[in-house]
């Protein structure tokens, strides 16, 4: 989440009279994250999260998004449904952005899990990819492995800005973590982001699962794998936690058994999800306006991730 998109007190007041929710008390922006411009809106009918989809998002892919949510919703899963105004409508424009009103969802993000906490979620993808089963709708990954080295492309020279001689490393571990790259891995419907931040929990309960804008068909374990990366280190990614990320694991492994294709390849998809997330941090530190409300994530919080799994060997007892 973040605000790129300022958004006045007189356009979403305008914006909220399709909904039935009342009238506008007070609206916030959000800095966290760097995807969309989202804002906590406060209204006399409640609590409402405002969403408007930037450049990354595509608007055709919206729809897409929409019914996941619902689909998931509908099977248990505590997600946040777009509200659809008086005339059914759910995705308008507000400041010549495509926007969403959404659900609010009780809970905090974490900073630190436990390993009961980290067990909860891994649960929660679990159950997440058994209710995706039968969602009918299929969307390519739009930062999936084929993506990497066009990214890594565009970054170019740049790379070298956020450490010096990154550029020629990073090229060098694209080139590994591709050859070893599974494509036929059991797939399904992924989050493809399942960060700390992007799950809610209330005590050791998961609570609410949010920002499901990368969400596609992808290898489901390597959606397992991106949890990993970001539940089994601190946020420098210097310190790792070999336990947080085993309790994922076992969490997940309640509802779906990893084959053992699945486990064989489980550290390169931990590294190509190390890669998939410097890049695109790499992209945003080099490419996020300066006015921008953004808290920017340091890249390099995944070239130290990288190196760490490179040097680990095999993640299962």
């Amino acid at each position: 989440m973040a605000v790129y998109t300022l958004v006045s007190t007189e356009s979403l007041s305008a914006f909220l009279q399709g909904y039935a929710v009342g009238e506008l008390v007070s609206a916030k922006g959000i800095a966290e994250g760097v995807e969309n411009t989202n804002y906590l809106v406060d209204t006399t009918a409640g609590r409402f999260i405002l969403t408007l989809y930037e450049k990354r998002v595509a608007a055709g892919d919206l729809p897409y998004f929409m019914a996941l949510l619902d689909h998931l919703a509908a099977a248990g899963l505590p997600v946040p449904r777009a509200i659809r105004g008086s005339d059914g409508v759910a995705i308008r424009a507000l400041e010549g952005r495509p926007a969403c009103l959404i659900e609010f969802l009780p809970g905090v993000s974490l900073s630190q899990p436990t390993r009961a906490q980290a067990r909860a979620a891994g649960v929660s993808l679990g159950q997440l990819h058994r209710a995706a089963e039968d969602f009918p709708e299929v969307r390519a990954n739009s930062m999936g492995a084929d993506q990497w080295r066009p990214l890594f492309e565009r970054c170019g020279r740049g790379l070298d800005a956020v450490e010096p001689g990154l550029h020629d490393t990073l090229a060098e571990e694209l080139d590994r973590v591709l050859a070893a790259w599974d494509p036929a891995l059991p797939r399904s419907t992924i989050h493809a982001d399942l960060f700390p931040d992007n799950v809610l929990m209330r005590g050791d309960a998961v609570s609410g699962l949010i920002d499901f804008y990368f969400a596609c068909t992808d290898s489901r374990a390597f959606d397992l794998a991106i949890m990993h990366t970001a539940w089994s280190f601190d946020a420098t990614g210097t310190h790792g936690d070999w336990a947080i990320g085993q309790a994922l694991i076992d969490g997940y492994q309640q509802s779906i058994q990893l084959t053992g294709e699945e486990r064989a390849a489980f550290q390169a998809l931990c590294e190509g999800a190390c890669i998939r997330f410097l890049l695109s941090r790499a992209w945003d530190w080099l490419n996020t306006p300066a006015d921008a409300l953004v808290t920017r994530k340091d890249p390099l919080a995944y070239w130290r991730r990288l190196q760490t799994y490179k040097n680990q060997g095999s993640l299962f007892a």
